[in-house]
């Protein structure tokens, strides 16, 4: 019975972060044309850490894990301020994947997520908000989904992640800004901003490389001993 009440829990998971959050931003979007962009970001937010809650359990271990999440969604909007002088060239993506592969799935995605809801009332909230909370939260579940609970990436695996994911991003925010533009999905203008954007592409995906290569080794070894520390994120 507790492994078949942790796997409805987990499609509960599953289903809101990959079906639900979609469904919301398509709401936004063709339904309320992108004028209720504050109350979609606010219903992501809240929806991208109900798959966490669903499986949280009272005691210190739940609230230690909250406190993790919420350290690595700081240090994700800091660097993200830090670096704002440099277009293009940014930790969240790499901090994002990072709290996957040491956190899991779940909290990868809410990590990501709340990331963007956060560091946007520096940068600006906007109609893009939703989508690009859902672009980092799906980032941070697909490392997550990969790497958790496996041998920690060596520097090359890392990289590869670092690249795919900046290139990711970029080609899923393209799609936004199709849809944004265009008021429906069309290739051939798709096309045209995945082709302007390449040099932002190119410089983000550095990016990503250098922030894993310089960051994963310490914020792993680092969380990998408070979770054996405190009995922290075993599930």
């Amino acid at each position: 019975m507790p492994g078949k009440k942790q796997k409805v829990k987990k499609a509960i998971g599953l289903a809101i972060m990959l079906v639900a959050i979609p469904l919301l931003i398509v709401l936004g979007v063709w339904l309320f044309e992108d004028r209720k962009y504050n109350v979609i970001s606010m219903v992501i937010a809240l929806l991208s850490c109900v798959p966490f809650f669903i499986r949280f359990e009272k005691g210190k271990n739940g609230a230690r894990e909250i406190v993790v999440i919420a350290v690595m969604t700081a240090f994700s909007v800091i660097g993200r301020l830090a670096f704002s002088p440099i277009p293009a060239f940014k930790p969240v993506t790499a901090i994002t994947i990072i709290a996957g592969i040491a956190l899991g799935a779940e909290s990868g995605f809410m990590v990501g997520s709340l990331t963007a809801i956060v560091s946007n009332i520096f940068f600006g909230q906007g109609p893009w908000t939703p989508f690009q909370m859902f672009v980092w939260g799906i980032l941070g579940f697909v490392s997550g989904a990969v790497f958790y609970k496996k041998q920690t990436p060596n520097r090359w695996i890392l990289s590869l992640a670092g690249l795919v994911g900046g290139v990711a991003y970029s080609l899923l925010m393209d799609v936004w800004s199709t849809v944004s533009m265009e008021g429906s999905f069309n290739f051939v203008r798709y096309l045209s901003y995945v082709g302007t954007s390449l040099p932002f592409m190119a410089m983000y995906a550095v990016s990503n490389v250098v922030f894993l290569l310089v960051l994963a080794k310490p914020f792993l070894t680092k969380i990998n001993r408070i979770k054996t520390k405190y009995g922290i994120f075993q599930k």
